[in-house]
């Protein structure tokens, strides 16, 4: 896969291209994906998916406070090259291609940029200032610019209607097993090792405690976590706990991701890793100290490693 930002875009053999925030790239997204690489192929053309960046409602400052994105940048453009298209055009949005109503949206990137000849839209996709970036908005667009444009029939899997906004709020619900069938895999999240209080490792669980590498990457609720955690290369298996340590420090108001990983040692301070949510556990809990917080944790090292 070809990534390239818009003003860098050359030219595209017979483009068939769609275009999203791929927010998460969840099933309800590969479906898209699916049939636009199938219609390219057809078509004796490229796949082409164009995207903006950052996503819209960081910039427009629509509840900014508590939106929180599925994806950074890095794991959008990852995903979107495990599902096979050939190029992606990223459009660094801002608040003047937020002014364009669909067709000069269309106009501008779509027709002058990438020369597109078949255009694909998703079943409720909306986009422009006037919100009618769909076939029936922009019949008198394509005609006009000698375009074909064909919506994609509704995706509706068994376990119901898949969205971005419906898989974040299952992750804060801690219904990770929910978040997983709609995106199609374990929800994950990337950052650093940064060195802690070792107070875990006191007690027999050396933990190792992740900072995020977004600031506008989602959490997921507070709790234990059944994980598995990449690190130099390797998956390790392990528990991490996600919330305020009320039984370490009650009048914290820091949120801390921890984790303590099985059968490895050592300090990996500064290492990048990703962690993936298998499955929420239980609660974080306030113990009476920590003798009795390392009886549970006991507990829950046995059942997670069953579990896994």
């Amino acid at each position: 896969m070809k990534v390239r930002l818009i003003h860098e875009t050359t030219s595209i053999n017979h483009p068939v291209a769609t275009i999203g925030i791929f927010d998460g790239v969840h099933s309800g997204h590969r479906f898209i994906l699916d049939e636009l690489i199938q219609k390219a192929q057809k078509h004796g053309g490229e796949s082409v998916v164009m995207t903006l960046w950052p996503h819209p409602r960081l910039i427009l400052d629509r509840d900014i406070q508590n939106f929180k994105l599925l994806h950074t940048r890095e794991e959008k453009i990852r995903e979107l090259e495990r599902s096979g298209i050939d190029q992606l055009v990223i459009v660094p949005f801002n608040k003047e291609i937020a002014s364009f109503t669909a067709c000069e949206f269309v106009q501008n990137y779509l027709v002058d940029r990438l020369g597109v000849e078949l255009l694909l839209v998703g079943h409720d996709n909306r986009f422009g200032r006037d919100r009618k970036g769909d076939p029936e908005g922009l019949a008198q667009c394509a005609n006009r610019n000698n375009f074909r444009i064909e919506k994609l029939p509704e995706f509706n899997p068994e376990y119901g209607k898949v969205s971005s906004t419906l898989i974040r709020e299952a992750i804060q619900k801690g219904e990770l097993g929910h978040a997983e069938r709609m995106l199609g895999y374990h929800y994950y999240l990337e950052g650093s090792i940064v060195e802690g209080n070792h107070i875990g490792r006191q007690m027999g669980f050396p933990t190792a405690n992740i900072h995020p590498h977004s600031p506008y990457k989602l959490i997921p609720m507070n709790g234990v976590y059944a994980i598995r955690m990449e690190l130099k290369g390797k998956v390790y298996n392990g528990m991490l706990n996600i919330g305020f340590r009320p039984t370490i420090d009650s009048s914290s108001a820091v949120k801390t991701i921890e984790a303590h990983l099985f059968d490895v040692s050592g300090d990996f301070y500064e290492e990048p890793v990703v962690i993936h949510f298998v499955k929420r556990v239980r609660d974080e809990m306030k113990f009476s100290g920590l003798e009795a917080l390392k009886q549970q944790l006991k507990k829950d090292k046995k059942l997670i490693q069953a579990l896994l």
